[in-house]
């Protein structure tokens, strides 16, 4: 998703170094994220377009934690998300599939940075019309921080990704109760040699 994908560009090292970076700035990384989500921007964003990114980023962020922690958006920030959509507009279209399946589409009326912002911000829209927020996640792992979108049918996904952040999670749990079992072990002995 287009917003999911924005959010995660601040990235943080989900092995637990402490590493992080900020993929904005990363020119490979940006030109991916174009092609890969169909920003229709022409160009790498500028300066100026690069910071109101970070801005629609933080402030993205900052709804997802609200709504992982259970809290409903207010209506200031229902409105500022309508102004990153507002910058922008859009052309409807109707158009037909192969199988003859009617749908409308909602196409950019220009090609630049503040409409693709535009576009995020109402990818972001979509799932909270869809009713579906309970679907966003913060991945379980402190180092991570992923957001995520669970598309499990039971909604129980707990880390973006189960090869890697889940077993990480597993390990370090498995090796915590190892520990705690050889300090109980230890005071046991301790104890009985007293």
């Amino acid at each position: 998703m287009l917003w999911d994908d924005l959010v995660n560009s601040h990235w943080h090292d989900w092995r637990g170094s402490g590493r992080e970076e900020d993929r904005l700035e990363q020119e490979k990384w940006l030109r991916r994220f174009m092609q890969e989500d169909g920003i229709t921007a022409a160009n790498l964003p500028d300066k100026k377009e690069l910071g109101e990114l970070k801005k629609l980023r933080a402030f993205l962020l900052e709804l997802i934690r609200q709504i992982v922690a259970g809290e409903g958006l207010t209506d200031l920030q229902i409105a500022m998300l309508n102004g990153w959509m507002e910058k922008e507009p859009v052309h409807r279209k109707v158009t037909r599939s192969a199988d003859q399946t009617v749908s409308l589409a909602y196409i950019p009326a220009n090609a630049n940075w503040t409409q693709s912002m535009a576009e995020i911000a109402a990818s972001f829209a979509s799932v909270l019309e869809k009713g579906e927020t309970s679907r966003i996640r913060i991945c379980g792992n402190p180092d991570c921080l992923w957001v995520y979108y669970d598309d499990t049918r039971n909604r129980s996904k707990r880390y973006c990704d189960d090869k890697m952040c889940g077993n990480l999670m597993k390990v370090r749990r498995f090796r915590a109760k190892k520990k705690l079992s050889a300090l109980t072990s230890a005071d046991a002995d301790q104890t009985a040699k007293e």
